[in-house]
């Protein structure tokens, strides 16, 4: 695994102005801002969440974070190859000198005004299906929407109304079919509870990045009730946190196939860290990984 010339993409900006995108080490830039970054991601319904750290940012650039719902975009990883880390919207923004230099500290959510701005009324009278209701959600908040191989979908026989935030509508069309939801650098994921979102796998191996042991970690757990799909049933599942070198293309329920001495399997990404510095200390991944059933 090559763990160096660590490279980051840093973008900003709000429909219909001028942005800004720092991160380049091409001429005439040669050495690019420093950067400092921690995300958090998890397969809940709550929002992910960035902090991102800029120093010596220009008073234009700082004009731009200061937008009203100014959208950031962070790709990371080394030389040429930078997966898509983290994109938001900015929620508070902190300029503050650190001796010589200005230091801004951005904090950001992900789909913040899809999910805060949008709110539906909607009516389906007659029968209709629970993915209909999905798809239309979707398209009200403008995020494009993926369903995993094992989801399914069941027909409302009375119909279905909604009146509120988008998300409420989420969240009652999918318990009508067991399915679980949640956003992904603006992707809508909905999917069977446990069940990665496709079926291609990522090898996480000490030839592809992974540090250290493996640590074993049992958690609760949402399954789907055979009897009714409206409800799901709380189990215990196991699993194990790994940590490793930048790969910010694995994604909160990918499939990742792990192989290591203590511990070999398929598994599911529950929860994710993604720690960076580009000049020193972190440039890691930490994951939690539940068994696949």
């Amino acid at each position: 695994m090559n763990n160096f010339d660590r490279q980051y993409r840093f973008s900003a900006g709000v429909p219909g102005r001028p942005g800004f995108e720092v991160g380049s080490t091409d001429f005439p830039h040669k050495t690019a801002l420093h950067i400092s970054f921690s995300i958090e991601k998890s397969d809940l319904e709550s929002a992910n969440t960035g902090k991102i750290t800029l120093w010596n940012l220009s008073p234009a650039q700082l004009a731009t974070l200061n937008l009203k719902d100014c959208e950031v975009v962070l790709k990371a990883g080394y030389g040429t190859i930078m997966p898509l880390a983290f994109v938001g919207n900015i929620t508070n923004v902190v300029t503050t000198q650190d001796g010589p230099d200005t230091m801004t500290e951005i904090e950001a959510v992900d789909s913040r005004v899809a999910l805060r701005d949008t709110y539906i009324s909607v009516s389906y009278a007659g029968v209709i299906n629970s993915k209909k209701i999905i798809e239309d959600t979707a398209g009200q908040m403008g995020v494009p929407v993926v369903f995993s191989p094992k989801a399914k979908f069941v027909d409302l026989q009375n119909g279905f109304s909604y009146v509120g935030a988008a998300k409420g509508a989420l969240k009652k069309a999918c318990a009508s079919s067991g399915l679980a939801w949640s956003l992904q650098n603006g992707v809508l994921q909905v999917k069977m509870p446990n069940e990665p979102i496709s079926t291609r796998a990522f090898l996480l191996s000490a030839e592809t990045g992974l540090i250290g042991i493996p640590k074993r970690i049992t958690k609760a757990s949402q399954t789907p009730n055979e009897g009714n799909r409206n409800n799901t049933m709380q189990t215990a599942q196991t699993g194990w946190e790994v940590r490793y070198f930048m790969n910010a293309a694995i994604n909160v329920n990918d499939y990742v196939r792990l192989e290591s001495k203590i511990a070999t399997g398929n598994f599911r990404v529950s929860k994710l860290t993604i720690d960076g510095d580009n000049i020193e200390g972190e440039w890691t991944c930490t994951a939690e990984l539940l068994e696949v059933k």
